[in-house]
């Protein structure tokens, strides 16, 4: 079986995108939010992401000490709101200036090789 380029072009930017929800959510987390409404954020933001894969990505930096939850039950309906840590605002620094300097190299490779 043939897999075509736009197959393959499809997987590797999924696999581009699948660090990028960390960074992400890091990022939008700075303010508490529920999950639905980041999930919703996420993907009009043009980062799809789907409820399967944002929910235990939550509950992992959550796991690693990067984010913290609470339950609001003022609501008809109890939402659980993520926020980042402390740890998880320094990770968060840390990997945006890792992102920074990869989209530098990777500029730096495209303007030497055209």
């Amino acid at each position: 079986m043939t897999v075509s380029l736009e197959e393959l072009v499809l997987g590797q930017a999924q696999e581009l995108r699948r660090g990028t929800v960390v960074l992400a959510c890091l990022v939008l987390l700075e303010e508490p939010w529920y999950g639905y409404a980041l999930l919703e954020t996420l993907n009009k933001a043009g980062i799809p992401v789907d409820g399967n894969t944002l929910y235990p990505l939550l509950r992992r930096l959550e796991k690693q000490g990067l984010l913290t939850s609470e339950w609001n039950t003022d609501e008809s309906r109890p939402r659980k709101f993520y926020r980042v840590s402390p740890d998880g605002s320094r990770a968060r620094d840390a990997l945006v200036r890792e992102w920074q300097d990869l989209v530098t190299s990777i500029s730096q490779l495209l303007k030497e090789n055209r």
